[in-house]
């Protein structure tokens, strides 16, 4: 064995034991320092991945990851129809990177009750359109079977707008919309649902794709939009601008014009919000970084400065310099070895803790979710250790600079 990593081993057992107590708090301080610095920065990054993912998600499973619209509607904020036949679907479903691909058509409206109104968006999807995420979020009742060829006359209505009119499953809704005249649907409630996404969950009633079709007097095969879903969420720009490419210059058989958004052009300020959370977690980052190694560096010092004695006799014996620094650089990775753990393990216990059993709650009016999310990337977690490791020792090389300015003939005599 290296005679300088045994002396560094001989000193931190040492100070285990409890031998010199003069050093005991200063040990104590600089593990509890890189411990908690340490589970802060993983709860605080495991936290923020999973806050963006959820909402981001939520998004998603609200729409899609890509939205193909009218190229009108994009300018003039109207609801303009596009093509979105079988021919389309197959072309843009065999295209790299997507998927899936769903028809979906929006008409504004309103609620009426005998003692009570509400405006809404009746939004029509057909029978490929991915159930998943209303399944998740189903509250009552029973998704109905959406077609694009029948109308069900039977809608899934959010949680928020059933307490609003006081309606529960089975009840019966008069829909009026408003074109050239008004219109009037009766529709039943088959289910209700809560997303927590307030700008849905105020207005979004869903129901087949026929019956938002014939409201609209659209022509064959026109629908309101299609919604793309990826593969891969990393290559998400690459995919659309796919997308543009193929529909450039392209009309439908009716002259309507394609355009193509991903979910981040359509919901910008969501994603920037979540692109600020980025920040947050940086500044926590190098604040639990500073702290850690600062506290490591005043226990080093006071171990340095204790073991004065021990300095002077290794340079008398014949040890240079850089030897018996590289001696305390070893007791402080024992040191630093020792608090990753503990950090570890606090950290990884109020993660465990927080996903199983949802102690923090949050105000979905707000946030979107009902709890604080946690996601663990084991990837991110690795690199939060070795990065924490290295920023440690790294930052106690300039203090140990301080034995060099020891010497050895006033040393010994030191006590």
């Amino acid at each position: 064995m290296d005679w300088k990593l045994f002396i560094a081993r001989r000193i931190y057992k040492n100070k285990e034991e409890g031998e010199r107590n003069v050093s005991k708090p200063a040990v104590r301080i600089a593990i509890a320092g890189i411990a908690i610095g340490l589970a802060v920065m993983i709860i605080s990054v495991a936290v923020v991945i999973g806050f963006k993912h959820e909402v981001r998600d939520k998004v998603i499973g609200l729409g899609s990851d890509i939205l193909i619209t009218s190229l009108d509607e994009v300018q003039s904020y109207q609801v303009t129809p596009i093509v979105g036949d079988d021919s389309l679907m197959s072309v843009l479903g065999a295209m790299p990177g997507v998927r899936h691909v769903q028809r979906y058509a929006t008409k504004p409206g309103m609620i009426m009750t005998s003692d009570n109104f509400q405006g809404i968006v009746l939004k029509g999807v057909s029978q490929e359109y991915d159930l998943t995420f209303l399944k998740r979020h189903l509250l009552e009742g029973e998704i109905p079977a959406f077609a694009d060829s029948v109308s069900s006359f039977q809608v899934l209505v959010s949680k928020t707008i059933a307490d609003k009119l006081g309606v529960k499953v089975g009840d019966k809704l008069s829909t009026y919309y408003v074109e050239n005249n008004i219109r009037a649907r009766r529709l039943t409630v088959a289910g209700i649902y809560q997303t927590n996404f307030s700008s849905y969950d105020d207005l979004f009633l869903l129901t087949d794709l026929r019956t938002v079709v014939r409201l609209n007097n659209w022509k064959e095969g026109q629908v309101g939009g299609l919604e793309v879903s990826v593969s891969d969420y990393a290559r998400l720009n690459e995919t659309n601008e796919q997308m543009l490419s193929f529909f450039y210059g392209k009309t439908d058989r009716y002259g309507g014009k394609y355009y193509s958004q991903t979910v981040e052009e359509v919901y910008p300020q969501i994603f920037a919000w979540l692109g600020l959370l980025d920040v947050n977690v940086w500044v926590i980052l190098i604040l639990m970084v500073g702290v850690a190694g600062f506290t490591m560096i005043s226990g080093l010092l006071i171990i340095i400065l204790e073991r004065t004695n021990m300095i002077g006799i290794l340079k008398a014996l014949g040890a240079d310099n850089t030897s018996v620094r590289k001696v305390f650089l070893m007791l402080a990775v024992f040191l630093i070895r020792k608090g990753m753990f503990w950090g570890n393990v606090l950290a990884l216990t109020c993660c465990a803790l927080q996903h199983f059993f949802h102690l923090i709650k949050l105000d979905p009016a707000v946030y979107y979710i009902d709890a604080v999310p946690v996601e663990l990337n084991v990837g991110v977690w690795l690199l939060l250790n070795v990065g924490t490791l290295a920023v440690s020792v790294l930052m106690l090389v300039g203090p140990s600079y301080l034995i060099s300015r020891i010497l050895p003939a006033r040393s010994i005599r030191f006590e």
